[in-house]
């Protein structure tokens, strides 16, 4: 004769019943959460991998170069500024010199006059005006100012003596008479021809 079950045991006999079947079997099948991924291949990783290393390696290669081409190139930039530079630097000075020496030449010039008048007055007051002469002519040497060589029996130079009239004495030789005017060199340059009378 058959026992009757307790009520306990009927219930543990539920529960497990109810366990085995929530509890799905996952011999011989996949994972429901990842059906719907394909099974993946590690060789990926591997061409991946490779693939970033390559790319890294070629980067780092050619940006050094790149920045050795940009040195290059600004350096010559700035040889060339400062060629210019100093061209213009050169330029300028050159320019500055050639107007200070055209107004100095220009003053000169209009001076000459003046020295002519001072010249007549010494030769006029000699005993007076001597002293006063030798310190004026040294201004004049100090200005790259010097009188043209025109004394009465120096050779005529067309170059350095403009001839207002000749008298003819029967000889080859043109030598200076008298002059009229002198002459004057600045800075070994003829600014005005002496003017002189001549003989032959």
């Amino acid at each position: 004769m058959k026992h009757n079950q307790s009520t306990e045991e009927i219930l543990a006999n539920s529960f497990s019943e109810q366990a085995d079947q929530k509890v799905p079997t996952t011999h011989g099948h996949k994972n429901k959460h990842n059906a719907n991924f394909p099974d993946e291949d590690p060789n990926l990783y591997d061409q991946s991998a490779n693939s970033t290393v390559a790319g890294s390696s070629e980067g780092a290669s050619s940006e050094p170069g790149d920045f050795c081409a940009q040195i290059t190139e600004l350096t010559n930039d700035l040889q060339r500024t400062r060629a210019d530079f100093e061209n213009y630097r050169k330029a300028v000075e050159a320019q500055k010199s050639q107007a200070m020496a055209n107004a100095k030449y220009a003053t000169i010039v209009k001076f000459l006059g003046l020295i002519d008048d001072f010249d007549r007055a010494i030769t006029a007051y000699p005993e007076q005006l001597q002293p006063l002469a030798k310190s004026f002519q040294k201004t004049l040497r100090g200005l790259g100012l010097e009188k043209v060589n025109s004394d009465p029996g120096v050779e005529f130079n067309p170059d350095f003596h403009e001839a207002v009239s000749v008298e003819e004495e029967g000889g080859e030789t043109e030598i200076i008479a008298e002059t009229l005017r002198p002459g004057y060199l600045y800075e070994k340059t003829v600014i005005r021809p002496a003017m002189v009378k001549v003989r032959r």
